[in-house]
């Protein structure tokens, strides 16, 4: 972004600050580089600390209803500790490491409506001021996008991508939210499920992907949903027969709904029904269950869509049929929209 100027904290004539990113994603996990460039104001100032935080948007549901709001995840301090000097110019590089379990924002170079920001705050004389927001992108790693191929493969269409705040019990998850993508099934389970959406929980040598199948009601049942989680090692993906792999984990969500069907509907923070089941390379399938704080209703169901909603994957065969050029349009009047209102609440 252009620089900004720290008006909120330091007074006109303060520093004006602007962080810089290279162009491209950054898997989860992986080094997230670029500098932040200082620009002096009308006096020397001691720049006690350069601190940048990740922020993401995440739904939320609270007593006004559904909302989103904008949630830090991480801080990292990559400066800091010198004089600026009036009209000076400086450049602060620096090398971060993202959280493994950052959300995945496009695929294939496709956006999925999921807006992170990496948030610049600079710290002069006990002040603080937040005077940068820029967008990160943040591909998938090797075995996320293998998984996601399959279920492509297979059929499955995109839907929709967000960010919940809550908790999946039973896993190990470290942030305060999860992202789900969303998908409509293939024709082999569209009688069976009226989406599956997919979680990600990754860490240095393994990912957890957590299934949860949105099931059809009949005549006298009501709908409810299945989660299922799986383990697959980040290592050796190449070898792994992902079509088979992903086959069988929605072949095991369906065999829930017999097995199960005739149980209470499963709600916001109850315990889904499972059953354990070997995965390809040794691992137990396992179950969990979401805290989702309210976010859905008594049976499952959302009350409303998610923010990327209209947004196509675009990637081996994940792709819904909507119109590609005005659906980029939107995710990016989105962004903007987003960094826009949070810059006006940290000024206001």
């Amino acid at each position: 972004m252009v620089f900004t100027r720290l008006l909120g904290a330091f007074g006109v004539g303060g520093p004006e600050v602007d962080t810089v990113l290279p162009p491209g994603a950054v898997p989860p996990g992986g080094d997230l580089t670029g500098e932040v460039r200082l620009r002096g104001g009308g006096a020397d100032v001691e720049i006690e600390h350069i601190t940048l935080e990740l922020v993401a948007r995440v739904e939320a549901e609270t007593e006004h209803g559904e909302q989103d709001g904008a949630v830090p995840f991480e801080r990292f301090t990559v400066g800091g500790g010198f004089r600026l000097g009036a009209k000076e110019e400086r450049a602060v590089p620096f090398t971060v490491a993202l959280p493994w379990e950052t959300p995945v924002s496009e695929l294939h170079g496709q956006p999925l409506g999921i807006v992170l920001g990496v948030r610049t705050e600079l710290g002069i004389a006990g002040a603080r001021d937040k005077g940068d927001l820029d967008a990160l992108a943040v591909r998938p790693l090797p075995v996320q996008e293998a998984v996601l191929e399959a279920f492509g493969r297979a059929g499955f269409g995109f839907r929709s991508a967000d960010l919940e705040y809550g908790r999946i019990g039973g896993t190990g998850q470290q942030l305060p939210f999860y992202q789900e993508i969303e998908l409509t099934p293939s024709p082999r389970y569209a009688h069976a499920v009226n989406e599956i959406e997919v979680t990600f929980l990754a860490t240095p040598g393994a990912v957890e992907v957590v299934l949860e199948a949105d099931k059809r009601g009949g005549l006298l049942t009501e709908g409810h949903d299945t989660v299922t989680r799986f383990t697959v090692s980040q290592y050796g993906t190449e070898h792994t027969d992902w079509d088979a792999e992903v086959d069988g984990w929605v072949r095991r969500l369906v065999e829930h709904r017999a097995a199960y069907g005739t149980h209470a509907p499963y709600g916001a923070g109850a315990h889904a029904p499972y059953g354990h089941g070997h995965h390809g390379d040794g691992h137990h399938g396992d179950h969990a269950h979401h805290d989702h704080h309210g976010s859905k209703d008594a049976h499952g169901h959302r009350s409303g869509p998610g923010m990327g909603t209209a947004v196509a994957a675009g990637a081996a065969g994940l792709a819904v049929g909507v119109a590609g050029g005005l659906v980029a349009a939107e995710v990016v009047d989105e962004v903007g929209d987003f960094f826009e209102g949070d810059e006006e609440d940290e000024e206001g």
